[in-house]
């Protein structure tokens, strides 16, 4: 298989799974199933989802600002409306093509701000580690929650908890997975090399924040960037009746699955829905309103970053054009 249609593939595939997952959740919808999907639609409180896209900007700004201690280093810093566009363009070229919003945010701060597509672009990878390591916590939340059902399955136990679920998922994996990463660290195998690279560029960035300047802001911002990103979800909760009393473990593994979600396909099309949906089942909601809730929480993301992508790339060659006057 040539390097083009390998391409092609990368591009088209994650689209049609989304719309096939689109398709195949609907078709297992009744009608009665569909009608009261489209009552949650009509009697949602729309006020809480406007305050989660509240806290979706300002994740955004604060993204864009934390840009800068990563940027100052390196003796350039950016005007701050430049950034912010910068990374809502790179939000709205990763809904078309997976993945390609970073280089388009690096190629545009290079153009307006002069700065290295290179040095930008490393930055760029710096911030995604501290991202990556908020979210592998988030992740270890979830488990620590989910706990029981693990439980349930693995040691037939009764789904009230029990000790042997925690210490199998948080001592004995942990153990399990350290020593399988001494071991592969010897592996000549291609795919081997490349995932413990990977790791070892996790763990080296991680030791980078620590040594940075203004390491404390950058780790702050961090934790408030993914702050928000949790309460945007938690808000749209307070939209649905069926939602409202939903526990802090449904909410955090909603907000993993969903989050991981976004991975399968372009801006989670088709599978973010469908998928928190199918998390929230687990915290006793009802099919038809936790499907509405994906579709609600995945829509709002959805058109905020279309709008205020779209807005950012007609308005930086304008911005710039009047500040060079």
């Amino acid at each position: 298989m040539n390097k083009k249609i390998k391409k092609t593939l990368f591009l088209i595939l994650p689209i049609l799974l989304g719309v096939f997952l689109i398709w195949y959740s609907l078709s297992k919808l009744s009608p009665s199933d569909v009608a009261s999907i489209e009552t949650s639609f009509k009697t949602a409180n729309y006020w809480w989802v406007l305050v989660s896209l509240i806290f979706g900007i300002l994740s955004h700004l604060s993204r864009a600002y934390r840009w800068q201690f990563l940027l100052e280093p390196l003796g350039y810093k950016p005007r701050f409306a430049n950034s912010v566009m910068s990374v809502l363009i790179a939000y709205l070229l990763n809904l078309v093509i997976p993945r390609s919003g970073e280089f388009a945010r690096a190629a545009s701060i290079k153009k307006y701000e002069n700065i290295p597509f290179e040095k930008a672009f490393g930055t760029i990878v710096a911030e995604r580690v501290a991202d990556v390591i908020i979210l592998l916590a988030i992740i270890g939340l979830a488990f620590f929650y989910q706990t029981e059902l693990i439980g349930s399955y693995i040691f037939k136990e009764d789904a009230s908890g029990s000790i042997y679920s925690k210490i199998f998922v948080f001592v004995v994996l942990p153990l399990v997975g350290f020593f399988t990463y001494r071991f592969l660290k010897k592996s000549r195998n291609v795919f081997i090399v490349k995932v413990i690279t990977f790791i070892k560029g996790l763990i080296d960035g991680a030791k980078s924040i620590f040594t940075m300047k203004k390491k404390w802001k950058f780790i702050a911002h961090t934790i408030f960037i993914w702050a928000m990103y949790v309460l945007m979800f938690y808000a749209v909760t307070f939209a649905l009746p069926e939602t409202t009393n939903l526990s802090f473990a449904a909410i955090i593994v909603g907000f993993v699955v969903g989050g991981l979600s976004m991975a399968l396909t372009n801006g989670g099309l088709g599978t973010y829905p469908l998928l928190v949906a199918g998390a929230l089942v687990l915290y006793k909601v009802d099919h038809n309103p936790a499907l509405a809730f994906g579709w609600i929480m995945w829509t709002a993301q959805t058109l905020m970053v279309i709008l205020f992508g779209s807005l950012s790339l007609i308005l930086i060659p304008i911005y710039n054009k009047y500040q060079k006057k």
